[in-house]
């Protein structure tokens, strides 16, 4: 029922990928996306170098024999640069046909490599303006990401709602959106407003397979809709986090002007790594979007993907009940 450009490209059942996310997205969390039928993405900057890159690739080859992608992070980081063309050449030779790129960098500098190794790049972007820059670079498909979403907010704050229609009108390629979806209900939206799939992140947080500490996925549990907050706005690089010590720290130092060498201690990867893996919620910060605020439970990732695209169906009869859709 749900047959876009994008399950075609990528080769997947349903239109949904689980966006990479820091630390989480594990060879055993991709598999499980993969074997439900969305498109299970493993993050590279889990990694220092090809090799350990490599070896995850190829558990989660012995997980699922479905398609699987890489996330290559275009942000900045502390210290020396992630190796991205040691993981391309990894992405290649092991025979992943999508590669998800992400950051402040336009990725033209990647794409043809990774065209010439027969892999689909789609780049994530929070405008239109950067989204029609990765289409000219040769981009296979854009995910256009609303403000809502966690982590990485960009600047302009235009939500989903608006977003993923302007990109669609400007775009040739196929838009896949993000932000603010965690049911059937986004899911269907999101196809309404001309995306051909959906991007994924802090609903996947709250799934059985993901490696989250048991103490994380609680607070997301409780956590409310209005209960994240912006950060890093000051140094140009919003991110949306769940409100803890940490955030709230980081927004008091903002306000007064701090620069970005005070602030790297605390919006830095180990604490956020902490707090993921040990449970220690004041440790860093979470990245998490305003979708948080409709999770209620813990499914596995199959049960959680069949349930939006059986929803999703149910969606559509009451909407042609209503003389909305036509049967």
């Amino acid at each position: 029922m749900f047959k876009t450009r994008v399950t075609k490209m990528l080769d997947i059942k349903h239109p949904i990928i689980a966006g990479g996310m820091m630390g989480l997205s594990t060879a055993e969390f991709a598999a499980a996306v993969s074997n439900a039928g969305g498109l299970g993405i493993i993050t590279s900057a889990n990694f220092t170098t090809a090799s350990g890159l490599r070896e995850e690739i190829r558990k989660a080859k012995g997980l699922t024999d479905k398609p699987l992608g890489v996330n290559i992070n275009l942000f900045m980081r502390e210290g020396a640069p992630w190796p991205n063309d040691e993981f391309i050449e990894v992405v290649i030779e092991e025979g992943i046909k999508a590669v998800e790129t992400s950051g402040i960098r336009n990725p033209a500098e990647y794409v043809p490599r990774l065209k010439e190794g027969n892999v689909k790049v789609m780049h994530k972007v929070t405008t239109v303006r950067h989204a029609l820059s990765a289409e000219r670079a040769g981009v296979d498909l854009v995910g256009i990401i609303g403000f809502e979403q966690g982590g990485a907010a960009g600047m302009d704050e235009v939500t989903t709602m608006v977003i993923v229609p302007a990109a669609v009108n400007a775009l040739k390629v196929p838009v896949v959106a993000g932000g603010g979806i965690g049911d059937a209900r986004g899911f269907v939206a999101a196809l309404a407003l001309g995306a051909e799939g959906v991007v994924i992140g802090t609903r996947f947080m709250a799934t059985k397979e993901c490696p989250a500490h048991p103490k994380f996925k609680d607070w997301l549990l409780r956590a409310r809709e209005n209960d994240t907050v912006v950060t890093e706005r000051s140094i140009r690089l919003t991110h949306r986090a769940l409100k803890n010590k940490v955030a709230e720290e980081v927004l008091e130092m903002e306000a007064r002007g701090t620069s970005l060498e005070e602030l790297l201690p605390l919006i830095g990867g180990e604490g956020s790594r902490k707090l993921l893996t040990e449970g220690d919620l004041d440790a860093g910060i979470a990245h998490c979007g305003q979708v948080v605020g409709l999770i209620d439970d813990i499914p596995t990732v199959k049960e959680f993907i069949e349930g939006i695209v059986t929803e999703a169906k149910a969606i559509g009869k009451r909407l042609a009940s209503l003389g909305i859709l036509e049967d």
